[in-house]
């Protein structure tokens, strides 16, 4: 049993920004795999399903990025789910644009969402962190994140998507470092 997480705003005008790659990815999830029909649960939108033998749970929390952990405190009590198996897909604004890297507990380097993950279930789990790299002008961090992606970048991030649910499989069986390689040699 995994629960996947994905990291992002649950505003309208918020949909495209580069702070929600994060639900990009689980609505992707969701597609490929057919799984169920959100539903709004322990204040985000839940689905559940089956990958490659594996249940699987995916959220969208809807508690806003810098409140992340509530939802998925709320979710892993119920569940009796332990911290190890979730895995949280973000963005990383020190990562090179369009790649990605798995890894397993760490700090949270800045991301709100991570610290707010952190307070409430501590550091041991996954996280896939994909890289939408730094202004380019005297932006601020904040509003850079908070941005939509432009056309190009929104045709790689949906590269890199696909390539993050064709490779899985890897990440289910939780070979981090292969998914991370697979995917960012495709």
């Amino acid at each position: 049993m995994l629960l996947f997480v994905g990291l992002g705003n649950p505003t309208p005008d918020s949909e495209n920004n580069r702070h929600n790659v994060g639900f990009k990815i689980i609505d992707a999830i969701n597609k490929k795999f057919s799984l169920s029909k959100q539903k709004p649960k322990f204040k985000g939108l839940l689905t559940t399903g089956n990958i490659e033998g594996e249940k699987i749970y995916a959220i969208k929390p809807l508690t806003f990025m810098n409140n992340s952990g509530v939802c998925i405190r709320e979710l892993l009590e119920y569940f009796k789910f332990d911290a190890e198996d979730v895995v949280v897909f973000h963005d990383d604004l020190d990562i090179e644009f369009g790649k990605i890297k798995a890894k397993f507990g760490g700090s949270s380097a800045g991301h709100n969402g991570i610290a707010s993950i952190d307070k409430f279930i501590g550091k041991e789990y996954s996280r896939v962190r994909v890289g939408i790299g730094k202004p380019k002008n005297q932006i601020s961090t904040a509003d850079y994140v908070l941005q939509n992606f432009d056309e190009d970048e929104q045709i790689n991030i949906n590269k890199i998507t696909e390539n993050i649910t064709d490779s899985i499989g890897d990440l289910i069986k939780k070979k981090l470092d292969l998914f991370s390689s697979t995917v960012n040699n495709k």
